[in-house]
């Protein structure tokens, strides 16, 4: 068998050797005449010697050890014959079996504490809507923390991706999950998945509607029926817990106290390398006893009869109060309020008053007694003595129901209305949801607390039912306004621990994880939009970018930060004490279990990545420069700002429409916010108007007191942030983020000049104290100081988001997407499907 170099068995060995034993079979030319046998025309007879001797063939015995015979000895010499010919064959070697290659499994990446609940093979993920060529191929997997789709297939049309440590490129949160959509289109059915639901049909199609207006789409036309209903039922049932400590959080940290590791080089649940090293998190006595000290607060102290959650369960246990009030007598106080949720200090101005928050008192008979008790308190802790301003945010702010309403109609004209069918009225549709003018009533009533504040010297006091929503987002806005250390990167997160985390803005409910959908409300999406019409109007009073913003509120969808996931302190420490016993953790002396904060950013994105939350046209509080050699503060003044009001008519420098000056169009939202615009403004002093119009008149100091502006061309649409996953609004090499690439190339070259001005006058010294300064902080970096590149090919709108594979305008076999974004549970019939046909 020549094909595998073997011998059939039934050959003598002895005529073929086995290879490599050293015995040949050699051919010789023969040397005499051909032999008469051979002649005769057969062998018959001849003597094997001598047809040897004749034919050069050396002669082989029965074996080894055998003794030639006597004639043969004779005949023979014992030397070998010495061969001439050649032989240009090659020797026969064994083919060897090529092993198959193996297939690589497609396996999901966890985290600790992490696990598989159901997965499928053969899923095909949509990513265009009008074509499958681009689909990709893979193996869709549901664990207790995230939905995966994994595949070997590469992204197409996609040139940028930024990578989340946490989640993979086509991953998606349980918690960031809206609605689950099973849809089979044999039979033509489909059906909104809840918790502990059965499905009656092999679904053909998995849609998953997320919080943040994606939309993603998965087909079983391969994939085996019983296993792609296993995973979709999996999907509902994880992405809809009923219980708090269902949330992958506590099994994440659950680990930590098991089997200590690292994740990504960080301890779970511990500080790492990230900014939350830097931004306090008001938990303990010292950091509000810092935060007194940094504003100058003299006549307030901190306060711990809350310690151990004593008397309310939704404060924190230290806080800030007046320091002519007694302990004694707050406790006596804090029966008389609701949820015993007494007087809590915000921030002190330069100039004595005070920012103040509290709830409503529910004693009416001791109503008036109390307040005017706590108003003297905090009157003499002005060192002016001067009155106190109440704010009743209930009655002039929108409620939380009707900002969950804007924003449910808001999410239908971004995901749902193709543009080419709305786009005569796509503005005038913008405005009914009414979702921008809420932002705007809340940045003026803001405006208008600060003039108080800073014009009034009055210290303000917030009033809401419980205290524990609008007053967070107002007492937040105002201190950024008054305050340049909110608008930096620490600032800001230290604010948001201080207003809304330690102070028991409801997370847990109003971000909806547990799927209680009559307390949810985007209340701190829309604080952050507020941030962001300040960002767009004064880029360089904020050290942080759109982006970081974008991502802030994408970490409110992430189960795994304990930052977004409780209602207030005390649930972190009750419920994860309670899981900690469950799980035989030993916590020793902590109060409950610790988890990760979500100021660590090094937990989710790289040194790199994380360049991208820095605002390239911030300018920072003194900037550095050279002067006879050495490194010199120097502190810019107003005159170094250039107004940016210059070339605007006056009446919309402060969002004020005077009669002479306003120009009403249809269905307006500056005609409808004018008459109550002006009936505040006549119920106000003229003072008000008067600090207002010489404020807007001055160019800006980006380090004192900032105002929005108010009319309508300046409230804007934050388009990163809602229209990132829509591919049609997508700008390929358009958009801010052109600007934001020039403006950090050109810093980094100012940065290269800074460094190679200290690298030639200054000593080495001082070389080593500036380095720090040498390290760029701009994402974009230049090649050189003559760098003259364009704008690199994967930059659009959208940047550093990509809409690849999000369908937002697929509407499910001719159904309207706000059916499900309503958040109506329903079941449509094959009939209903054929009417809307």
């Amino acid at each position: 068998m020549r094909g595998r170099g073997r011998r059939r068995p039934d050959l003598p060995s002895r005529l073929t050797p086995p290879l490599g034993t050293g015995a040949q079979c050699r051919l010789v030319t023969p040397e005499r005449r051909e032999p008469a046998a051979l002649g005769r025309g057969g062998l018959e007879g001849s003597d094997p010697a001598w047809l040897g001797q004749d034919w050069g063939l050396t002669p082989l015995f029965a074996s080894p050890g055998e003794q030639p015979p006597a004639g043969a000895a004779a005949m023979f010499s014992l030397k070998p014959a010495k061969p001439t010919f050649k032989s240009y064959l090659l020797p026969q070697v064994e083919d060897k079996i090529t092993p198959e290659p193996k297939i690589k499994k497609l396996e999901p990446v966890l985290l600790p504490g992490e696990i598989v609940v159901n997965e499928v093979n053969f899923v095909r993920k949509c990513i265009a809507t009008d074509t499958s060529q681009y689909d990709l191929w893979g193996k869709l997997v549901c664990s207790n923390f995230k939905i995966s789709f994994i595949t070997d297939d590469p992204m197409p049309l996609q040139k940028f991706h930024y990578k989340n440590l946490l989640l993979g490129e086509h991953d998606v949160p349980l918690t960031c999950i809206e609605q689950v959509v099973t849809v089979n289109d044999t039979k033509r059915k489909q059906k909104v998945l809840g918790p502990n639901q059965k499905l009656k049909f092999n679904p053909t199609e998995l849609i998953i509607y997320c919080k943040d207006f994606r939309i993603v789409r998965f087909r079983f036309d391969e994939a085996g029926p019983e296993s792609a209903k296993k995973v979709c039922l999996a999907v509902a049932h994880y992405s809809q817990p009923t219980d708090l400590q269902l949330l992958f959080a506590f099994e994440y940290v659950g680990k930590k106290y098991h089997n200590p590791a690292t994740v990504n080089g960080i301890d779970p649940g511990g500080r790492g390398r990230g900014s939350s090293q830097q931004t306090p998190l008001f938990e303990t006595y010292s950091d509000w006893d810092r935060e007194i000290k940094r504003t100058g607060a003299s006549e307030w102290r901190v306060c711990s009869v809350n310690e151990g959650y004593m008397i309310s369960t939704c404060l924190p246990e230290y806080f800030v109060v007046p320091s002519s009030l007694a302990d004694q007598d707050l406790k006596l106080y804090s029966y008389s309020f609701i949820g015993r949720r007494m007087p809590l200090w915000c921030w002190n101005h330069s100039n004595g008053s005070a920012l103040v928050r509290m709830a409503n008192i529910k004693d009416v008979l001791q109503q008036r007694k109390i307040d005017q008790r706590i108003c003297n308190a905090i009157t003499r802790s002005h060192p002016q003595r001067s009155d106190v301003h109440k704010s009743d945010l209930d009655k002039c702010l929108p409620n939380i129901q009707e900002i969950q309403a804007a924003f449910i109609k808001l999410k239908q004209l971004c995901v749902n209305e193709p543009f080419e069918e709305t786009e005569e009225k796509w503005l005038s549709s913008l405005e009914n949801t009414r979702w921008l003018e809420y932002v705007r009533s809340f940045l003026k009533h803001s405006a208008e607390l600060v003039y108080m504040l800073d014009s009034k010297h009055v210290s303000v006091v917030l009033q809401e039912d419980e205290g524990r929503d609008l007053s967070c987002f107002v007492a937040s806005l105002i201190q950024v306004m008054l305050d340049p250390y909110f608008r930096t990167i620490v600032g800001f997160q230290s604010l948001i621990q201080k207003e809304w985390v330690m102070a028991g803005y409801q997370f847990l409910d109003r971000c909806n994880h547990l799927k209680r959908a009559d307390k949810e409300s985007p209340l701190f999406l829309m604080f952050l939009d507020s941030i962001w019409q300040l960002l767009e109007q004064y880029p360089s009073a904020f050290e942080f970018s759109e982006t970081y913003l974008t991502i802030l509120y994408d970490s409110t969808r992430i189960s795994l930060f304990g930052t977004f996931l409780f209602n207030c302190p005390h649930q972190r420490v009750k419920q994860s004490t309670e899981f900690a016993i469950s799980k035989n953790i030993q916590l020793g002396d902590e109060k409950g279990l610790k988890f990760p904060s979500v100021w660590d950013w090094s937990l989710q994105f790289t040194t790199r990545d994380r360049m991208l939350f820095h605002n390239p046209w911030y300018i920072g509080k003194s900037a550095p420069c050279v002067q006879n050699g050495s490194v010199k503060s120097f502190k810019r003044t107003k005159k170094n700002y250039s107004s940016t009001l210059r070339g605007i008519p006056p009446s919309l420098k402060n969002g004020i429409i005077n009669e002479q000056e306003f120009l009403p169009r249809r269905n307006s939202l500056i005609l409808k916010l004018k008459p109550d615009f002006l009936q505040q403004m006549d119920s106000q002093t003229n003072s008000m108007e008067q600090y207002f119009r010489e404020w807007y008149s001055k160019p800006v100091d980006l380090h004192g007191v900032i105002l929005p502006r108010l009319s309508g061309t300046h409230i804007k649409l934050w388009k990163l942030c809602y229209f990132r996953w829509v591919p049609e609004a997508q700008i390929n090499n358009g958009g801010f983020i052109t600007a934001f690439h020039k403006i950090s190339v050109l810093t980094d070259q100012v940065n290269m000049l800074n460094q190679s001005l200290r690298q030639y006058k200054s000593s080495s010294s001082l070389q080593a104290n500036c380095s720090e300064l040498d390290q760029s902080r701009m994402y974009f970096r230049a090649n050189g100081l003559n760098d003259t590149a364009g704008t690199p090919d994967f930059l659009s709108s959208s940047f550093p988001f990509s809409p690849v594979g999000n369908l937002c305008r697929r509407s499910i076999l001719g159904t309207p997407l706000s059916k499900f974004l309503s958040g109506a549970k329903i079941w449509l019939s094959t009939e209903t499907l054929a009417n809307e046909d």
